[in-house]
This record gives structure tokens, sequence and C-alpha cells, in this order.
């Protein structure tokens, strides 16, 4: 007897936590499967911030019209204005089904991405405060952890507001810094069961409490099960063929499908196929091996459409042998590294290419452009003198007082991290010419003195001198390079995923060659095209519309399957 569901999620991230809950709340039996062995996808391991604007939370002001005039400046491409105009009309939506749920997003001081347009705020992205584990039980341990290197000392869980604070060394950081050890060591019950912070934050702040109410309200998710194939009767799926361990079986659905699997940047073949330029699935910064493309390559062998593949979600990273096994590198992140004052980035010609200190989006689409046009980026180095060692981190290298120099092994010198006492030897070291380096760091030395960048007016806005130095005058996101030693990282263009995928409307139904729906599928997140085209407008700018349309696809499957206009709320 072939196993029957009413609907079918494909993937454990927010996008389909978020349509499991909302379709098991209308009423309909739920089963999710997930490829890993862990809950949460790559949401889990991200910073767990959605950007939902129009949300009406916290007394914001924002508005229908501010944000498409907002969403209308920043976005460059077609797009599908009718699925855009769904996203933000129906975010505050979700966001009240889910504060029925008890799960509370809270708004952010945090500048739009293009901060400099019309219509950007400063209070569209939204994030779940800190979640304690162990109200999991045994599911505790099986949700996937934030990254070592985004936890204090490898160890200790950290939210945003405390990550940025110590990070930077505001003011009450030692305070932030006593509280996140101090908060660990108290917690003596868990520490005899595991070493692993019983505080979720980030992204498992958002990932715990969704699958708290999953597991209450009886939906199963079904680990080490991979999406092999979808079934199809008469022009509609009807179900999923799924392996787990090599053994094959087949699920039917009764309602619906919802592919919410992730991107492909993990399958190096499709991003091959896809990407502009050469890139490698080394590079980005997600759960190794993850995202592969499952849903896409199964979707497409039914005549599923796609869109907006060659575009990444990108991140600008760096590569770092493993502290414990040298021969073995891992990525880290240096989202907001490459735009720090004391430094500047510049291609393998010696030439800056971009505003630094702008969004880290943006960051690698100037990092593409240049590529294409000069082939001397991916990678680019971002050059620092000892003021930025001192407060900064790059990459995987910590700031001075965590990590001093004689505590880097002496083999990532000259091979991961460069150094010389003068910036003629540091261009040597990098094969670019030394006096072109030397001119480019006058420049940034002069700009730095007027506080104004005439290039790419990096510091401009207020976004750029978000993660500036507030100690840094007369412009935060400008620190004159003239502190010896000098020292540069190697910088790839890396991504938190890929910004394309299946072609989905406005109801997240997944369209065809076509665009004709595909009855019976449904998709999600980073599986689907992003609805802003080739743009990134906020912190959360992933995580946001895989969420809502998560919610949009299982509102649509319970409307059909009852016939009923539940609409969206």
């Amino acid at each position: 007897m072939i196993e029957t569901h009413d609907v079918i999620v494909v993937g454990s991230g927010s996008a389909g936590m978020t349509a499991a809950l909302r379709a098991r709340a209308l009423g309909l039996d739920v089963l999710m499967v997930e490829k890993a062995a862990k809950y949460g996808g790559t949401s889990a391991p991200s910073g767990g911030v959605a950007w939902i604007p129009n949300h009406g939370l916290g007394g914001t002001t924002d508005t229908r019209e501010e944000t498409l005039t907002y969403l209308g400046n920043v976005i460059q491409g077609p797009v599908n204005r009718e699925r855009l105009e769904a996203y933000v009309d129906t975010g505050g939506e979700m966001l009240k089904f889910l504060g029925g749920q008890d799960i509370n997003f809270m708004p952010m001081p945090w500048p739009d991405y293009f901060a400099e347009l019309p219509g950007s705020r400063a209070d569209r992205s939204l994030v779940l405060p800190m979640y304690d584990g162990r109200k999991l039980g045994d599911k505790f341990p099986l949700v996937r952890e934030q990254y070592p290197r985004f936890k204090l000392f490898n160890r200790y869980a950290m939210n945003l507001e405390e990550t940025f604070t110590i990070a930077a060394r505001a003011p009450g950081w030692k305070k932030h810094l006593a509280r996140v050890i101090g908060r660990y060591w108290a917690d003596r019950s868990t520490r005899k069961i595991t070493k692993r912070d019983r505080w979720f934050t980030s992204g498992t702040a958002l990932i715990g409490p969704l699958l708290e109410k999953l597991d209450a309200k009886g939906v199963e998710i079904r680990l080490e099960t991979r999406l092999e194939k979808l079934i199809t009767t008469d022009d509609r799926v009807t179900g999923v063929r799924v392996s787990h361990f090599g053994t094959e079986y087949e699920i039917e659905a009764g309602h619906g499908v919802v592919i919410c699997s992730g991107g492909f940047e993990w399958n190096q073949e499709l991003r091959d196929r896809f990407y502009p330029v050469k890139t490698s699935i080394w590079w980005g910064s997600t759960p190794p091996g993850g995202n592969t493309g499952d849903g896409l390559l199964a979707a497409e062998k039914i005549g599923a459409a796609t869109e907006l593949t060659d575009e990444g979600w990108w991140a600008p990273t760096m590569i770092l042998p493993n502290r414990t096994a040298s021969a073995y590198d891992e990525v880290h992140q240096a989202i907001f590294d490459v735009g720090r004052p004391y430094s500047v980035c510049v291609n393998r010609n010696g030439d800056r290419f971009v505003n630094e200190a702008c969004s880290y989006d943006r960051f690698g689409a100037g990092m593409v452009a240049d590529q294409l046009k000069t082939g001397a980026n991916t990678p680019c180095w971002l050059v620092f003198d000892a003021v930025f060692r001192d407060k900064f981190t790059a990459g995987g290298i910590l700031p001075k007082s965590i990590m001093s120099d004689k505590s880097i092994p002496v083999d990532w010198w000259d091979h991961y991290i460069f150094k010389s006492d003068t910036v003629a030897g540091l261009a040597k070291k990098l094969s670019i010419h030394p006096a072109k380096l030397e001119d480019v760091v006058k420049r940034m030395n002069q700009y730095a003195a007027k506080g104004e960048d005439p290039e790419f007016g990096r510091g401009s806005t207020i976004y750029d001198k978000t993660f500036g130095d507030p100690t840094c005058k007369p412009n935060p996101a400008l620190g004159a390079i003239q502190k010896k030693p000098y020292y540069a990282v190697a910088i790839h263009l890396g991504d938190l995923g890929t910004k394309g995928g299946l072609k989905a409307d406005h109801k997240a139904r997944v369209l065809d060659g076509e665009n004709k729906p595909i009855a019976g599928l449904y998709a999600a997140g980073n599986a689907t095209g992003s609805p802003f085209g080739l743009n990134y407008p906020g912190a959360g700018g992933t995580i946001g519309p895989a969420m809502v349309f998560g919610f949009i696809a299982a509102t649509d499957i319970a409307s059909r399957a009852t016939n009923k206009d539940l609409g969206t709320a």
C-alpha cells in the first residue's frame, strides 16, 4: 500500500517549516522530508533575519506604497509584478499567523541595503528572540548548529546584537562578552549532556520555535530522506519518489507537493551551466553538500521553467585551513570585513572596483562585473593595516587580541594571509605593481582625511556607516591605511545560496515553459527565483520571501482542497 498524505513538503528550512505549519493549521495532513540528518536547512546556520516590509509591527509607519517605491528604485530588470505585490501584501498576514502560534518577530534598526534610495527604511528586517533549545526535548541536538566561526571562541552562542557589539568593540562590549560566557557556564544541566549551547540564536532561533510548533501539531519530519523524482498523473503532480540510505519508495500527495529544498550552490555542474563567471562550490558559505538542486532537477524533468539562475545571493568569503587539520580548508564569511575602515579592496591588477562598504550582495555583483571586464577578480584582495588588524576580523583571521600574529600557524603566512612592513613589499607578495598599490593607499588616506570617497562614494550612506568604526572621524567607513605592518587576504566570490531556480507565480505555483501552473506543484525559498529579480533589498531578503511564499503555497493548497477561498488571512 502506497503511503498517502495531503501535502508533502520537501526541505526543512524556514520556507518548508512555514508551509508545513500553515497547511497543518488549516487542517491538512502534512509530511516533511529532509535529506540531511539535521533539521533547519540553510536557514538554521544563517543570521535568521527576515526582510518583511509593510509588516505592521512595533508601531511602524511603513506602507505598501513606500515599500513598492523602494523596490521600484532598487530592482533592476523585469520581475513578476503580481508576485512582488503578493509578497508585499502578505508578509504582515503571515506574521499575524505566526504570532497566533506564539512566534513573534521583532523589528531591528538596520538600514535597507540601498539606503540612499527613496522609500528605504531601517525597520524592515525582523528577528526572533533567543530560544531555549531544550524545549525541543530529544530533537534539541538534531537542529543544525550555527557554524563554530559564528560563535564566541567557537563555543558560545551570541545573538546578532551581541555579535555586532562585541565584534566592533562598541560601548558595553565587555558586559556583552561576560553575559555570553556566563550564560553558557551557568547552565550546568545542559553541560552534563553536551557542549552545545542550549540557547538558539540567529537562524536556530528561527528554526527552534517553528520545529516546536510542528512537533506539537503532529507533523512528521523525516530526516535522511532525499527527493529523487516527482510523480505525475494526468499532468498533475501526485507524489514523490524518495530515498532513505539508498532504499527508494513512493509517497502519494493528495493535494500538493511544495519544493523548499534550497538552491543548487553545491552542484558544480549547475554552477558552471548557469553562472556568468567561474565559481566554486567551495567558496560558498552554506552547509557542505546540502543544496544540490534536487528540487530544480526533478521539476525540470516534468517541464518546469526556471528563472534568474545566473544569479547568486553573493557574499564575499575567504579561505583558511582547519585549525586542527591544516590539509583541509574552511570557508569564512567576510561580508562586513571588506567594508571596515583602515582597509581597501583591489582586484589582481591593483585597482579598486566597488564601494567596499556596500551590502555584501552588491559587493559580489561588483566582483562579477569586474571579472567580466578585467578577468582579474574572483579572487580579489582585502588590504588592511595594523589598526584594522587590532579591531576587526578579516574573514577567519580574528582581531589581534584574540589571534595574535604569533598564534597564526606558520603555514598560513604568504599563502592565506600576507604581511609586510611596507605597502610596496606587500604588493610584491600579491603580484601587484608596488607603485600602483601605493597610489591606491595614498588616495584612500586622502579620502579618509576628508571623509569623502569621490571614486565610489564609500561612507556616503547610512548603511555604509553602520558597520564602520564610530571612533573613526570624520567618516566611520573611511580610515587611513598608514600603520604598519600591512596585511592582505584573498576574497572569493562566495554566496549565501542561489538567487534563481524554479519559476513560480504569485500563489507559489511552479510554472511550465508556457507560464502555466503545473497542477499540484508549489515552491518557495531558494528553490525558486527571487521576487526581487537581480537585487537584494535588505537584511533577510532570502528568508523573508521564503517564509511568505511557503505560507502562500500552503494557503492555496488548502483553498483548493476545501473549495473555500481562504485568502491569505
